[in-house]
């Protein structure tokens, strides 16, 4: 049954401007400008169109649209000017498509990704940021851009781990630390330390009072070009998630 601009819906959500609860894995509100519910079995969907607010009781996700739908309302989808504030982890991210899985605590984001975590002073963007909470790892692709508060860098695939604060960048990644520019095979950022650790076929250019006083090929510093990565750079991978949740990508990424 299609139930589609009911006078009882538009009272509720746009004259008197109050959300639905929903009985769920937790407490789950959303408002809109129109709603739509679906109610055939197999088939439940809730669609919010026009300034659609869903929120849970860590997770606010502001878009044009959004439809919620799955067993317990667990999946969220939003389009248009997705905006999602994460009070647990003070994450802030912006993006043009999400995908959002309350029980595994995964998102997708996709095209023109933002994504600010607070705590950590980072900023990253890219075409596409994955996030697995539980496991915490974003995994950042496309383009990728990482602003910290001393250094700038770029790649096309970063894995970023909140808690243990390290960045590790591949696929041509370059990093930019006080007017001296790096790239290697990878990278490895250790916010925590301000340290950077660079790996296979380093090279530098260090500046001197605005000048540019040398280049290093391959640099000292670093693993040498070819060799094994350290046990404690082969981290543990995150269990694969349901048919609608990709599994982390091979440690690294893609070069």
């Amino acid at each position: 049954m299609l139930i589609r601009n009911s006078a009882a819906i538009a009272a509720a959500i746009v004259s008197l401007a109050v959300s639905v609860n929903l009985v769920a894995q937790d407490s789950l509100t959303f408002s809109a400008e129109r709603t739509e519910a679906v109610f055939a079995e197999g088939r439940e969907r809730t669609r919010l169109r026009g300034d659609a607010r869903v929120e849970t009781e860590s997770v606010l996700i502001i878009a044009q649209s959004i439809d919620i739908f799955g067993d317990s309302q667990r999946y969220v989808e939003s389009a248009g000017g997705v905006t999602i504030y994460d009070n647990e982890n003070d994450l802030f991210l912006t993006c043009n498509e999400l995908f959002y899985d309350r029980e595994l605590k995964f998102f997708r984001a996709v095209g023109d990704a933002y994504l600010e975590d607070r705590p950590n002073e980072v900023v990253v963007k890219g075409g596409l940021i994955q996030n697995w909470d539980e496991e915490d790892l974003t995994e950042i692709s496309v383009n990728v851009r990482i602003f910290g508060e001393d250094y700038t860098a770029r790649g096309q695939f970063a894995r970023y781990r909140r808690a243990a604060e390290t960045l590790d960048l591949s696929g041509a990644p370059e990093v930019f630390w006080k007017g001296d520019e790096y790239s290697a095979t990878r990278i490895r950022i250790d916010i925590a330390n301000d340290e950077i650790e660079f790996i296979g076929d380093v090279r530098a250019v260090v500046r001197q009072g605005g000048e540019e006083a040398g280049e290093e090929t391959p640099a000292e510093s670093g693993t040498p070009d070819g060799a094994e990565p350290s046990a404690a750079d082969q981290a543990d991978e995150p269990p694969s998630g349901e048919a609608d949740v990709p599994p982390p990508s091979e440690e690294g990424g893609s070069e």
